[in-house]
């Protein structure tokens, strides 16, 4: 599944797309370069059962990696997997 990233100013989305149509978003904002704010993930019927919203929060995490990100994850299915996922609290912002 292809997880694309789109930015606009300080504003973003991680997406996945089919035929033009998004089937699941996880939007952010950069208040700085350095700091990523997860406000809201959402994953459509057709997609649901098949970790989609768990792929676009790894998603998130590779990008924090590899740009010197760290995360403050607002939203509360993200909350929720970076609980689970201790492995990423490396790119949570403290």
């Amino acid at each position: 599944m292809l997880i694309k990233n789109k930015k606009i100013g300080t504003k973003g989305m991680f997406y996945v797309e089919n035929d033009g149509n998004i089937l699941a978003e996880m939007t952010y904002s950069m208040p700085s370069a350095e700091k990523m704010i997860i406000e809201h993930t959402e994953v459509s019927d057709e997609l649901k059962g098949q970790n989609v919203g768990y792929q676009l929060v790894h998603t998130a995490v590779e990008y924090a990696r590899t740009n010197n990100v760290k995360i403050v994850p607002l939203c509360p299915f993200a909350n929720a997997v970076f609980k689970k996922k201790p492995e990423y609290a490396d790119v949570l912002y403290h």
